[in-house]
């Protein structure tokens, strides 16, 4: 469904009302390594504070050749090191890999390096294929029910130490680090209402149950310690340059990527292409027309309008933004001609 035109008056009416972040994969390009990834995260990370973003989340993924956030938290602590006032988390954990009693000390140690500075967005996903699962957990013997349960355990870590407790997160107990729960389908909306929590839809790249999964979220929200009201967070993707056709033209680096993964065929970022939209088959063209339902392409003044958009179609709260863009200077770029769409910095 495409986004419907918006009136460049109208922008500035609801845009000081959101906060914008930034979700970055730590990239691995064609030609570069996982050290140079890093690198470009604490830059850009840096660069985002200067910028006005509210976040810069990091996401667990593992066996996959162009991403480096693999060891999520301690990626997030590189960051967070290198910078003073952005909040830095994750977007997230894939909880089912690890003990809740981990997270806890993880998440509090960064808490207690950094206070009050640091989220943890949690996902039920594995973030991998089934065998590396297998080699992450040694077993696969748990269920999607012991999510809901983990979640609770983990809160429990990260709140005030309680009589009788036998097991402490040592840091963790008393950090009350803020949890969100991540999700692309109706499960986590669910479990984000009933505790309470904010709620983050990934639809940047699985779109399809969005609309239904923030009404389900709203209407079924339960105030509780941490939020007395709902709060979404959604994905989106962003290719801002000079002109429509360069902005065209570097999303074709992200449009690769994308194919390769739902292909099965994942690897380094590559190089921006010319044509390659015109090379796509139906099927793969579809595919992308979804994602393209929650995205911002073109100049400065287009991804105003297109976010601008977005914004009064979902009342998000917040977007979570993505660029994936193979040079690191047009990716900065990217972010910066955005900052300034979005009013976060003057133009």
């Amino acid at each position: 469904m495409p986004v419907p035109r918006i009136s460049i008056e109208r922008i500035a009416s609801f845009m000081p009302t959101t906060k914008f972040s930034i979700l970055d994969l730590a990239p691995i390009t064609e030609g570069s390594n996982a050290r140079e990834a890093l690198q470009r995260s604490l830059d850009l990370a840096q660069h985002a504070e200067r910028w006005g973003y509210t976040r810069f989340w990091l996401a667990e993924h593992h066996n996959m050749r162009g991403i480096a956030s693999a060891a999520t938290s301690v990626v997030i602590g590189h960051v967070a090191g290198g910078t003073s006032t952005i909040r830095v988390g994750a977007g997230g954990i894939m909880l089912p890999n690890h003990s809740p009693l981990v997270i806890a000390e993880q998440f509090g140690t960064l808490a207690s390096l950094y206070p009050g500075r640091i989220d943890l967005g949690l996902g039920r996903a594995p973030g991998t294929d089934p065998v590396t699962s297998h080699a992450l957990r040694r077993t696969l013997g748990g269920s999607v029910d012991d999510f809901p349960r983990d979640v609770v355990e983990l809160q429990r870590y990260l709140g005030p130490d309680q009589p009788g407790q036998k097991v402490t997160a040592v840091p963790g107990a008393g950090t009350e680090v803020p949890l969100w729960i991540l999700g692309s389908s109706l499960y986590g909306a669910q479990l984000a209402a009933v505790l309470g929590l904010p709620y983050a839809f990934a639809s940047h790249f699985a779109p399809a149950q969005l609309e239904e999964a923030v009404e389900i979220y709203r209407e079924r929200f339960e105030p509780s310690e941490q939020l007395a009201e709902p709060y979404v967070m959604l994905g989106f993707n962003v290719c801002a340059a000079e002109s429509e056709e360069e902005s065209r033209f570097l999303r074709t680096s992200s449009l690769q990527a994308f194919v390769n993964l739902r292909f099965g065929t994942p690897g380094p970022l590559p190089p921006p292409v010319e044509g390659f939209e015109e090379t796509l088959t139906p099927p793969q063209r579809a595919m992308l027309d979804q994602i393209g339902r929650c995205s911002a392409i073109g100049t400065r003044e287009d991804v105003a309008k297109q976010i601008a958009a977005f914004v009064e179609q979902t009342g998000a709260d917040e977007l979570m933004l993505v660029s994936s863009i193979f040079d690191h200077a047009k990716r900065l770029r990217s972010f910066e001609i955005t900052a300034e769409a979005t009013g976060l910095i003057e133009n």
